[in-house]
């Protein structure tokens, strides 16, 4: 047995944790360097023993758990920044491509087109709906008088 082998384990064996070998006991008493530095060891062991423990100070607890929660929460928005922003280049970059795919392969004519023609639509529709519009906002509130009357009598009737 070699000084750095019970070097490794002095304090285990002050503290009373390890049981020394035959070995390391033969060592211990041949070796002077080394049973000083357990008798140093277990007389640091015993005055920290022999010492009372201080309390913790009120709600050390909850301000330490609060402070691990707040530095994770941190970490997690930086995280999820990162990801957003990512995200979001990637969506760039996927809608950039697109439209040059379609502006280089004429589709984007095709879909210009589809959208005049549904805009014309539209508007037809709404030339022929124009004259009719005063019609259906006297019978919608016509509707709202009525419904309005029946809440009000059927909640009367109920007092």
């Amino acid at each position: 047995m070699t000084c750095d082998e019970v070097a490794e384990v002095i304090d285990a064996l002050a503290a009373g944790e390890v049981t020394p070998s035959a070995d390391m006991s033969a060592h211990l008493s041949s070796c002077a360097a080394c049973g000083e530095s357990l008798q140093t060891a277990r007389a640091i062991d015993g005055l920290l023993r022999s010492r009372s423990v201080p309390a913790p100070p009120a709600q050390f607890t909850s301000r330490v758990v609060n402070r691990i929660h707040r530095a994770t929460w941190r970490r997690e928005q930086i995280v999820d920044g990162i990801f957003n922003a990512a995200m979001i280049a990637a969506a760039m970059i996927v809608v950039s491509g697109v439209g040059i795919a379609l502006g280089r392969s004429g589709v984007s004519l095709l879909s210009r087109d589809a959208v005049q023609m549904f805009d014309a639509g539209l508007r037809a529709a709404a030339q022929k709906v124009a004259p009719s519009l005063p019609l259906y906002a006297g019978a919608a509130g016509l509707i709202a008088v009525a419904l309005g009357l029946w809440w009000w009598a059927s909640d009367s009737a109920a007092l």
